[in-house]
């Protein structure tokens, strides 16, 4: 019987790369992406995503409540920008969007997701924006 020694905890965020980086070199028979490899990681940067290729969606853009306090910007590449009051880039982090679902994850690891009601309206966090011209 082989027994298995403990892992430091830092190595164990190096373990998802790990994977990936054998399955890239040992591709299933199928073909297919290894499931863990679909969505990017949270922490992501704008610079690892620079060689992705740019979302193309009609939700791009910028977003703003109302009485123009919260300034949400859809990226084309992915990520999201959101102002509030006169704190530029007060969040940040990445979005996905499925049809007319988005979800959020912000770079500090918080979630949420919102909803797109039409072309220029979308509810978030119990707020609404509007698309901004």
């Amino acid at each position: 019987m082989k027994l298995l020694r403990p892992v430091p905890i830092g190595l164990l965020a190096l373990l998802p790369a790990a994977c990936l980086a054998a399955s890239q070199e040992h591709p299933s028979n199928d073909g297919a992406a290894p499931a863990h490899a679909a969505a990017p990681a949270a922490n992501q940067t704008d610079n690892d995503m620079q060689h992705q290729s740019s979302i193309s969606h009609p939700y791009t853009g910028m977003w703003v409540t109302a009485d123009g306090h919260i300034r949400h910007e859809l990226l084309p590449s992915g990520r999201y920008d959101e102002a509030r009051g006169n704190r530029q880039s007060a969040y940040q982090g990445r979005y996905e969007i499925t049809g007319n679902h988005i979800d959020y994850w912000d770079d500090t690891g918080f979630t949420a997701d919102g909803t797109f009601v039409d072309d220029n309206t979308l509810h978030h966090a119990g707020m609404v924006f509007y698309r901004q011209e």
